[in-house]
């Protein structure tokens, strides 16, 4: 068995180039760069083979939570991401302004709109019974009853029913507002960015985050969550659950159009159901074991959204758009992964 120094001299051995922004004092962090090495077989380990014998709904059941009057982009962003990245099935939950729209983005989603019904968190929990992992936050809004108690009584049912959990945008603010919802669950993921990351470190906190130490803060927000992992994203996206950190660090592009962080989440959804699922079924990747299933898909979808990122960024450069990063799904998966 190899021993945690060993496998961290072994993947600082099998990487070139460095990190692309400053992550602190810390030493012993594992990173990728051009060649993300051990991590990068971490993640291989968990992608369910494409077989003949498989059968619809093997490969993850997405569940997506969000989408309003305003905001029908981001939840269709997440959930076709996920389908993408090779969940086979996809459901968007939404309010019924904005099921219409999504619908016509895509024949491929399934979607309810029951978000403003007054049985909405009863309706959501029946269909969550056939769910492998929930995406929440995406389009979500903020209207008080939607996003603060609906979204809320979502997720108390998500984590009674043990699913990995994806927390993101809108999300977050509900997190934010009642932190002890997420607080010590297991399964969940939370992706704020550098501005949501602040606000719910001053709110555990009571102060702001040191910008000169982002991986100490990000653990130490970590740890007051009950070591919920957490992705504060940036230029170098940093995973921590409180214990153990990776930092993915791979190129992207100067490119910052909205909706990239919708396809981080819904990647991360479908990654979180594999991860989950090696772990169950017995894994014999020494980083799987020594990380967990939280920071491999996460790491997962942070190095796959970079390289779309990259991708689209070299084909449309300053014209690039999320669309044009999900075009490059198919393509960055098969150069990281396969």
């Amino acid at each position: 068995m190899l021993s945690v120094a060993s496998l961290l001299g072994s993947l600082l051995s099998r990487s070139s180039g460095g990190p692309t922004a400053k992550i602190g004092s810390f030493q012993w962090v594992h990173t990728s760069y051009n060649k993300p090495g051990l991590l990068l077989e971490m993640v291989q380990s968990v992608i369910p083979p494409i077989t003949f014998i498989s059968h619809k709904g093997l490969a993850g059941r997405i569940a997506v939570i969000g989408g309003s009057k305003e905001y029908t982009g981001a939840p269709y962003f997440a959930a076709i991401s996920a389908l993408k990245v090779g969940a086979d099935l996809s459901h968007v939950f939404c309010t019924e302004g904005a099921s219409t729209v999504i619908k016509s983005y895509s024949p491929e989603l399934i979607v309810h709109p029951i978000l403003e019904s007054k049985f909405a968190v009863h309706e959501t929990s029946e269909w969550l019974e056939r769910m492998h992992a929930v995406v929440l936050g995406p389009g979500l809004g903020r209207d008080p009853v939607v996003c603060l108690d609906t979204a809320k009584n979502i997720l108390e049912e998500v984590k009674k029913k043990n699913l990995p959990l994806v927390v993101d945008a809108d999300g977050l603010f509900l997190v934010t507002e009642y932190p002890d919802l997420i607080k010590s669950y297991g399964k969940a993921i939370l992706t704020p960015n550098i501005v949501e990351f602040g606000r719910l470190y001053e709110k555990m906190m009571g102060e702001k985050p040191k910008p000169e130490e982002p991986v100490l803060a990000v653990k130490v927000l970590s740890r007051a969550l009950g070591n919920v992992t957490i992705v504060k994203k940036g230029p170098n996206d940093i995973i921590s659950d409180g214990e153990n950190v990776l930092v993915c660090c791979s190129e992207g592009s100067p490119r910052r159009c909205g909706g990239q962080g919708d396809l981080l989440s819904g990647a991360m959804g479908t990654f979180s159901y594999w991860a989950h699922q090696a772990i169950e079924r017995g894994t014999d990747n020494a980083l799987l074991s020594l990380y967990g299933p939280n920071l491999c898909a996460a790491y997962a979808a942070c190095l796959l959204t970079k390289e779309c990122n990259k991708q689209a960024y070299s084909q449309k450069r300053r014209s690039t758009t999320t669309s044009d990063m999900i075009d490059c799904i198919q393509s960055s998966f098969e150069a990281l992964f396969e």
